[in-house]
């Protein structure tokens, strides 16, 4: 339990005493000239009755009404438990004034003639409807005002940490090692086949103008990242060569889906920096994106081992669980295992 639980429990019990304890007080006016014990046990037996059933209300809304996914069954459920909760007070007060009128101080016949006309199957049922239904009204009332501000809050952070992330975004994308690297073998390659470098340069002066204008935005299509993903391809085989092959299947269906930018060259940057790179003989990098569920599916798979090296800031693998959080809660999932000698980095993302 968080503070902020722990705040609101204490504000329930507080207006839970405060409440009852007031309304039963409220009998030492109607009731002064009936006598003072009368006027004690009825406020002791009447508040300990209405805080047992309303808390008693509580507890069975708290865990087994979901209000993030309310159906119309959990509004059958809060009526049942209503009307139970009212025939229960209606009950034990009946029982209350049944026990002081046999066992109870003596008072007036005048008083008792009173309570026989107010102690009426109806009068009690109208008294109980009222009273639990001006507690559960006011339950509920709130519980939404407490709800709408918590989503406030929420909407805020999710601003603050959605700029932050578009930041880390821009961070992993424009990677200073790649750069180097790429410019570096990019001057090699100007030795041998000028006209191929001069193309590795205009991949490279793509990704960068990617990287930089698609950073604002939250949903790209899979056919503009897979061209960025080739793009990164073709400038790392420079360097790897051999070493490195590629395989994708991209089902056509898929092509057209949203995504978020950079996330499968994100992954595919790992499996090369932290998998290929480490073997001396090289491996593959194979990428699957399908339709799976009615979800997207995107599968990043490449030889070697899953190892995270010491001081590692892991910004990449980070960033990528962040934006998948932010844009879509707990509905999109990304793994990371090894399995049989390849490294598995799998996202699902479901789609509207």
């Amino acid at each position: 339990m968080n503070i902020t639980d722990k705040n609101r429990n204490l504000v329930f019990w507080v207006l839970q005493f405060v409440g009852w304890g007031f309304i039963n007080c409220l009998s030492l006016l109607l009731l002064k000239n009936i006598g003072l014990k009368f006027v004690i046990y009825s406020i002791i037996f009447g508040f300990t009755i209405s805080v047992s059933v309303t808390s008693m209300l509580r507890w069975y809304i708290k865990h087994y009404i979901n209000f993030e996914s309310f159906k119309s069954r959990d509004l059958i459920k809060i009526g049942i438990s209503f009307l139970l909760a009212c025939f229960l007070f209606g009950s034990l007060n009946y029982l209350f004034g049944y026990i002081y009128a046999k066992y109870g101080p003596s008072i007036s016949q005048e008083h008792i003639d009173m309570f026989k006309m107010y102690d009426g199957f109806w009068i009690q049922a109208i008294n109980s409807l009222f009273m639990i239904g001006a507690w559960t009204v006011t339950y509920f009332v709130i519980k939404l005002l407490l709800k709408l501000n918590k989503d406030r809050i929420e909407r805020l952070e999710l601003n603050t940490n959605l700029k932050q992330a578009q930041l880390n975004t821009l961070k992993g994308q424009i990677n200073p090692h790649f750069m180097f690297n790429s410019l570096n073998n990019i001057r090699g390659l100007m030795l041998e086949d000028v006209d191929k470098s001069r193309e590795m340069l205009t991949k490279l002066s793509e990704m960068l103008r990617y990287s930089l204008t698609k950073n604002n935005v939250n949903g790209i299509t899979v056919e503009e990242e897979l061209e960025m993903v080739g793009n990164y391809i073709a400038l790392s085989k420079i360097q790897f060569e051999e070493r490195l092959k590629f395989e994708k299947e991209i089902e056509k269906e898929a092509l057209q889906l949203q995504i978020p930018p950079m996330i499968i060259q994100l992954l595919v940057e790992n499996a090369a920096k932290h998998g290929i790179s480490k073997l001396k003989h090289g491996g593959k990098i194979k990428l699957k994106v399908s339709i799976e569920n009615n979800g997207l599916q995107i599968k990043v798979i490449n030889s070697g081992k899953l190892e995270i090296s010491k001081g590692s800031t892991q910004l990449g693998l980070k960033n990528i669980k962040q934006r998948l959080k932010l844009l879509y809660g707990e509905k999109a999932t990304f793994a990371l295992n090894e399995k049989e000698g390849e490294v598995i980095a799998e996202i699902n993302i479901p789609q509207a």
